[in-house]
């Protein structure tokens, strides 16, 4: 993870040469971007849902292993 000051230079670097570009190659520019940004987004989505599942799943092996350990509990004080 790059420092603000990084930040601010590479941005800086990166509009001088904006501002030298063509303007088909600032269409390209943009587009790349934009996929860029619709990758990463889809990456957030399935990270929420491994996530999410991941939750979901383990809440249920706990409850069962709950449920087992009730039942278990049953039979000592049956027995």
């Amino acid at each position: 993870m790059k420092t603000e000051q990084e930040r601010q230079q590479l941005i800086q670097a990166i509009n001088v040469l904006l501002h030298q570009a063509y303007d088909s190659t600032l269409d390209e520019i943009y587009a790349i971007l934009q996929k860029i940004e619709n990758e990463e987004d889809e990456n957030d989505l399935k990270a929420y849902y491994a996530a999410k599942n991941d939750v979901e799943n383990n809440s249920l092996i706990v409850w069962e292993e709950m449920k087992q350990e009730i039942a278990n509990e049953r039979k000592k004080d049956v027995v």
